[in-house]
């Protein structure tokens, strides 16, 4: 196939392009300047489809950061507004490609607290769960133009760069611990196997709608503290406070401290196999 990807360039698209060139599919990349081998992706222009067999859309602002009003702006419409622009290119006219990989988040399930949730599950409450389901619904728009979709509900993406590279410096010098109460769960995925799904989805005409792109089993964050201080061998013994994160980040502190309790069903049901199927595996690859 050939394949485009936004976002090409990121944490998960470069592995992506990556795992598609070594199954022996062709790769273009969309960004916002064009160049050899990339095609222009901005919200003034509707960028060149033809050819594609696939779309890979992974662009989007970085979650990270305060929460400012002009921060959440900008979250909510570079998806919103990018997913727009790609399926307003598939309705111009023309070969459309066949199917669209679209990324999404499991913030889209909100604060789930002890409750296990699948791709059945309702959406939750929240900015992120606001912006999960926009971002889906402007996806799905190319469903009425014959184009199979698929959102890639994405975890706490595990692996060599990412939201670790920040965390595991901190862990080495002994600064790290758990977060609040530590019994918030989390639901981890490695970068390999978000980048895997979304070659399963894309080779698989069966595959359809929400898929949970999460490891088989969420872990607490006490865990992942366990494991994490395991991994590169230094104690854990500095936790941070519920209410000093709430106080020193604001409403970004969910991301922190609410459960997202997670079961990725659909994609071991399609036959799925996981490269990292447990935070210690990850976290071994991630870290070496």
């Amino acid at each position: 196939m050939k394949i485009g990807i936004t976002g090409f360039s990121g944490f998960i698209g470069s592995r992506v392009a990556e795992l598609c060139r070594a199954g022996g599919h062709e790769v273009v990349g969309f960004s916002r300047r064009s160049g050899a081998g990339t095609r222009l992706f901005d919200r003034e222009k509707l960028p060149d489809l033809s050819d594609l067999d696939a779309v890979v859309n992974l662009a989007g602002e970085s979650i990270m950061g305060l929460w400012t009003r002009n921060k959440k702006r900008a979250i909510l419409e570079s998806r919103i507004l990018g997913t727009r622009q790609l399926v307003r290119a598939m309705a111009a006219g023309g070969q459309k490609p066949r199917v669209l990989v679209n990324a999404s988040a499991i913030g889209f399930y909100g604060d789930t607290g002890e409750r296990l949730v699948d791709e059945t599950s309702p959406s939750g409450q929240g900015f992120l769960a606001e912006v999960a389901r926009e971002w889906e619904a402007e996806a799905e728009e190319a469903a009425a133009l014959g184009v199979r979709v698929v959102c890639l509900r994405i975890g706490f993406v595990l692996g060599r760069g990412g939201a670790l590279k920040l965390i595991a410096p901190l862990f080495r010098v002994g600064w790290g611990g758990r977060l609040g109460n530590g019994r918030q769960w989390m639901s981890g995925v490695h970068v390999d196997d978000v980048a895997g799904m979304a070659i399963w989805a894309l080779e698989n005409d069966s595959v359809r709608g929400a898929v949970n792109a999460v490891m088989p089993e969420p872990f607490r964050n006490e865990e992942f503290t366990r494991e994490l201080a395991r991994a590169v061998h230094r104690p854990a013994f500095l936790p941070a406070p519920a209410f000093a994160l709430r106080l020193g980040l604001g409403e970004f502190s969910h991301l922190m401290l609410d459960s997202t309790r997670v079961s990725p069903r659909r994609a071991p049901e399609g036959g799925y196999v996981f490269r990292f199927a447990t935070l210690a595996s990850a976290l071994q690859d991630a870290l070496r």
